[in-house]
């Protein structure tokens, strides 16, 4: 497995870099807006899990008025929520804020999502496994279990909770056989299974 992350270090390092280049007048424009719309900083930042249990801190393009408030929400229909964030989420935008965190060395393009370090301390044993990799912007389990989640999370009385026992083993299963199966041509096919399904969300991909 060294090896192999030597070399997904290298393309995320060249991709990312690539990718800040070509999208960087859109990420202007995003954060222009966010600061029209709303006052606040450009960016929401927020202490995660990577590597080995290092903690860092990951970058996002702020979405909501405060940041104040429980960590996990059960939709879109938070009031925190700005009318621009609203965009933002619904397309991932705030995602691709992460590509600062890529060239910094904290994540990788493709990996396990990173988690708030409250999360890391249940499953210790699943977590543990997949930790032994950077976490990603996009990922398996990610993937896998988006639909599951917002479900979940939107019927949920306790949404910690249900994110505890509920969704997180599923998640980290997922996570653990991504680890197992870790290649440059399983994170080829990852990202392109991302890039449809925001297609879809957007409507543009059917």
């Amino acid at each position: 497995m060294p090896s192999m992350l030597h070399i997904k270090h290298f393309f995320d390092y060249l991709i990312s870099s690539l990718l800040l280049f070509m999208a960087l007048p859109f990420l202007i424009m995003v954060s222009i807006a966010i600061k029209l719309d709303s006052p606040g900083p450009i960016f929401y930042l927020q202490t995660r899990v990577g590597r080995h249990g290092k903690e860092f801190k990951i970058f996002k393009f702020r979405t909501m008025y405060s940041s104040l408030g429980p960590l996990l929400t059960n939709g879109t229909n938070d009031s925190r929520i700005t009318r621009v964030g609203r965009v933002i989420r619904m397309l991932h935008i705030d995602e691709l804020a992460q590509l600062i965190n890529v060239l910094k060395g904290d994540m990788s393009l493709v990996g396990p999502r990173p988690e708030i370090p409250e999360f890391t301390k249940v499953h210790p044993d699943l977590w543990k496994k997949v930790l032994q990799v950077k976490p990603g912007i996009t990922g398996l389990a990610a993937l896998k279990c988006a639909d599951f989640e917002y479900a979940q999370l939107a019927a949920a009385r306790d949404c910690k909770k249900t994110y505890i026992t509920k969704i997180l083993p599923k998640k980290l299963r997922y996570d653990s056989f991504y680890v197992r199966k870790l290649s440059l041509g399983f994170d080829t096919i990852i990202v392109l299974w991302t890039v449809k399904r925001v297609l879809l969300h957007m409507g543009i991909y059917n």
